[in-house]
Formats: C-alpha cells, sequence, structure tokens
C-alpha cells in the first residue's frame, strides 16, 4: 500500500494533533506539522517534499494558498485537501486557484473532518496517477538558522534600491529598499531563496533593521548633498503585532535627524486580512510619525474597500501582473478603477512591473503618473544608486505629493 507523507499546516494546536491522531490511524506514518507557512516551507526544504498537504484555511486562506502556489513551482507538494470554514462564494474560487497551482485537488472540506472523510481524501490520494516523487523538480535547499544567523552577524544582508520615477519623463520620486544576501560562496541571493527561512527562524526584525539603518544612512547623505529622497521599506504584518518596531523606527529618526515623511512603509495586500486591533494601531502610530504606508502588490488579494477606508494608508502600488498587457479590456478595467480608487481615496498610485516601453507608454495615455520596473531602473547597490541618481531629474516636492 502507498503510505504518504503528510504535512499538516494548521495554527491550532489542537486540530493539527487530532488530525495527526486521525492520519495514524489510518495508517500515514510521517507527518509533519507547521502553523504558519513560513514554517510549512522549512519543513518542505528539510524533508525534501511531502506526498499531501492538509491546509486549514478558515483564516489567512490568501497566505495558505500562496504557500501551495509556491510549494507546486517548486515540486515539493502533489497534491492538497483544505478544510475550514471559508464563505460559500469563495469555495469554488479555492479550488480553482489550487487547480491552476497545478496540483492535485482531493476535496474541500469543512472545519471538522471527521475520520470517514480523511480516509476518503486518502484513498483518493493512493488511486490517483502523478508523477513520482523522483521526478520532482528540486531547489536549492533553504538556508539553516544557523547560516543566517551567521550572514547577519557578518553584515551579508544588504538594501538594494529599485527607484520609483514618473512614468513621462524619467524625474525620480523616490526609492525602494529590497533586501538582498550578498552571500561569500552563493552569490547575490533574492527573497525567495531566505525570506521564508528568516520568517521562520524569527530573524525578520534582525534583517529588517540592519536594511532600515543602511536605508536612513543613504537618505541621510543624500539631504546633505540637497538632495530630498523618499525611501520605501518592506514590512510583514507580522512585526507589526508589537509596539517594540514603532518604537526602533521613532528612535532611528531621532537619531539620524530624518523627518518621517522621508519614509514609506510596504505591506503586502494578501498580509492585511482580519489584522488584529494591535496592528492597525501601530499602522496609526507609523503615520502618527509622519511615515507613509503602502498596500503593495495590490490586485493580488481579496481588499475590501471598508478596509481601505479604514486603514491609514497613503498609497496604493498595482501589482505588475495586471499592467503586463496592459490594452486588454480586463486589465485596462482593472488599472482605470485603482487610478479612480486612488484618487477618491486621496491615496498615490504607483504601477509595479513597468518592463517595456510599450507598457509604459500605454500606462501614460491612461493617466498614470508613476512607475516602478525594470525598463524603468532595475535594483542597485548603495553605490550604484547614488551614481544612478546624481544624474537625474528630481520630481519637486508637489510633484511626489501628488503622484
Amino acid at each position: 500500500m502507498d503510505t504518504p507523507r503528510v504535512l499538516v499546516l494548521d495554527n491550532q494546536g489542537f486540530q493539527r494533533d487530532t488530525l495527526t491522531h486521525m492520519l495514524h490511524r489510518l495508517g500515514v506514518g510521517e507527518v509533519l506539522h507547521a502553523c504558519t507557512a513560513e514554517q510549512a516551507w522549512v519543513r518542505l526544504h528539510e524533508a525534501d517534499g511531502v506526498d499531501l498537504a492538509l491546509c486549514d484555511v478558515s483564516n489567512r486562506a490568501l497566505e495558505r494558498l500562496e504557500f501551495l502556489h509556491g510549494a507546486s513551482a517548486s515540486g515539493r507538494v502533489r497534491a492538497v485537501a483544505l478544510y475550514g470554514e471559508l464563505p460559500l462564494e469563495l469555495h469554488r474560487a479555492v479550488g480553482q486557484m489550487v487547480s491552476l497551482s497545478g496540483l492535485e485537488m482531493l476535496g474541500v472540506l469543512g472545519q471538522t473532518m471527521l475520520l470517514r472523510e480523511l480516509q476518503a481524501v486518502l484513498h483518493r490520494y493512493r488511486h490517483g496517477r502523478r508523477m513520482p516523487l523522483s521526478a520532482r523538480r528540486t531547489e536549492p535547499a533553504l538556508p539553516s538558522e544557523s547560516e543566517v544567523r551567521h550572514g547577519l552577524d557578518r553584515g551579508q544582508f544588504r538594501a538594494w534600491y529599485q527607484p520609483k520615477v514618473m512614468l513621462n519623463g524619467g524625474a525620480l520620486v523616490g526609492a525602494e529598499a529590497l533586501a538582498r544576501w550578498e552571500h561569500p560562496s552563493r552569490g547575490v541571493l533574492l527573497p525567495n531563496d531566505f525570506l521564508a527561512a528568516v520568517l521562520a527562524y524569527d530573524l525578520i526584525d534582525d534583517m529588517f533593521k540592519q536594511l532600515f539603518d543602511q536605508g536612513l544612512s543613504l537618505v541621510k547623505t543624500l539631504r546633505a548633498q540637497g538632495r530630498a529622497l523618499e525611501l520605501a521599506f518592506n514590512l510583514h504584518a507580522s512585526q507589526l503585532a508589537s509596539a517594540e518596531l514603532i518604537e526602533h523606527v521613532r528612535r532611528a529618526l531621532q537619531h539620524h535627524q530624518l523627518p518621517g515623511a522621508s519614509l514609506t512603509f510596504e505591506l503586502a495586500e494578501n498580509g492585511l486580512l482580519d489584522l488584529p486591533a494591535s496592528v492597525e494601531h501601530n499602522l496609526l502610530q507609523l503615520r502618527g510619525l509622519g511615515c507613509g504606508l503602502a498596500i503593495d502588490d495590490f490586485g493580488s488579494g481579496f481588499s475590501s474597500l471598508k478596509q481601505l477606508c479604514h486603514l491609514p494608508f497613503s498609497q496604493i502600488k498595482l501589482d505588475g501582473g495586471c499592467v503586463q498587457r496592459p490594452l486588454e479590456p480586463h486589465n485596462r478595467a482593472i488599472i482605470a478603477s485603482t487610478l479612480a480608487l486612488g484618487r477618491s481615496l486621496g491615496m498615490d498610485l504607483v504601477i509595479e512591473g513597468v518592463s517595456s516601453r510599450g507598457i509604459c507608454d500605454a500606462l501614460i495615455a491612461m493617466g498614470c503618473q508613476t512607475g516602478q520596473g525594470y525598463f524603468l531602473a532595475r535594483p542597485m547597490t548603495c553605490q550604484a544608486f547614488e551614481r544612478w541618481s546624481a544624474g537625474r531629474t528630481w520630481a519637486s516636492g508637489r510633484e511626489r505629493r501628488t503622484h
């Protein structure tokens, strides 16, 4: 009998234990556990993949689906069954999204999973036809905790800077600080290579503080030259659960003698669902310091208008996937509606993923003003950014406020 290796992704310990007991009763010998998507990534890399993933989608459904999409692309999950209480209108969408990820969908079950339902899932798995595990596409293993800590201690995590510019004319509006691991043997690593590990080992604040200090030093240097750079940093929603990070930002601004208005913090749209009150409070605290707040990757998740109006965001960053074919009716509608939404809410709009002249021209024709992408400028080191920006026209204060 084919005995699968199973991963249970559920943030409720009691539910994980119950499912594990049921799986053992049904003959499954190896069961892995994770309470977050980041932990699940580490488990998958440690075990070199699983046959079946059981995922609770009652909370953070989009985070779970993004994890499954990435796991499918890496070849580390063969089939999936989802469970949990979802609104009826989302059940079909969830099934379609998983299917589009290339995973074998074995069912969307209720929150209270019965033994016979789990047995049916295993039966469908065992009698399905699929590629053998040896045919999976593999990726380099995630770095270990000691390796990440060593990299942090040695200052190998560096901020690279990608400009935000006016689409018409190319004037510099600001920049986004992006994490890079300048690894001594593997070269420059992108976040896809290490971010899941940094989150799983609870080192995200340590990495952020290093990049933040590097970025503030750059802002201070440029201001001394008469160039006021507005710099954006990415935050994971979990970092805002306590006030410690807010206090760190406040002290750093005082130390560098910089105004809060020189900073924007970007949070991914799919991390904004069901925010606890403490996170909402700390978002307000950042705005109180004068910092901007941006919704990153807008259009890739399920934001609500009520949420956009309620939270203190000042900028929308439209996901690059929405603009790769800007002349198609569906994409034109997304771009136009996001433009109108930003204007009505008094929020700036930045278009991500501007990768060609054709896309840039189409966006200008539709009324978009500010963009970011490889056609406009690639991410670069601090030294390269200083040289690049020295020869650019800088947007005026009014242009930056109205982009």
